[in-house]
């Protein structure tokens, strides 16, 4: 089971990252072109938000059967960034994407909408970027995609 999820998560990741990019890039154009918080505007709103909860969810599924994280905690292993750094900086980053979602979807006008959801999901974009594992990173070296 174990290898089933990772292998959904593997692929659920990129979606749940291209979904953000994509509300980003909504939330500014509509910003910044004082257009209407239109449906679709609203939907992705919502559905990045519940997409990035999903993922979190499968994330800890993840992390409480991943063996890097098990021998962390019994001491035998030196995997500090999957064990701590990686996990708290998502679970930060869905947080405030989700903080961010329910005050977009609670502010009055359309401007207001486009800058919250700007801002929160721009901060737990951030978040994210400084939590993945970069194959070029000096904390935990992985591959942008992961067979098995």
């Amino acid at each position: 089971m174990y290898s089933s999820l990772l292998i959904i998560h593997n692929l659920f990741r990129w979606i749940a990252f291209l979904l953000l990019l994509y509300a980003i890039y909504r939330a500014f154009t509509g910003y910044r072109s004082n257009n209407p918080f239109s449906a679709a505007d609203n939907s992705f709103r919502h559905w990045t938000a519940t997409v990035l909860q999903v993922q979190l969810m499968i994330g800890f599924i993840l992390y409480f059967n991943s063996p890097f994280v098990q021998a962390y905690w019994n001491n035998s292993g030196d995997d500090t960034f999957f064990a701590i750094v990686h996990a708290a900086l998502m679970f930060t980053a869905v947080t405030i994407v989700s903080v961010g979602s329910a005050m977009a979807k609670r502010k009055t006008t359309d401007l207001e909408k486009f800058k919250t959801m700007l801002t929160w999901f721009g901060i737990g974009l951030l978040i994210i970027l400084i939590a993945i594992p970069w194959p070029f990173s000096p904390l935990a070296q992985r591959p942008y995609l992961r067979i098995s």
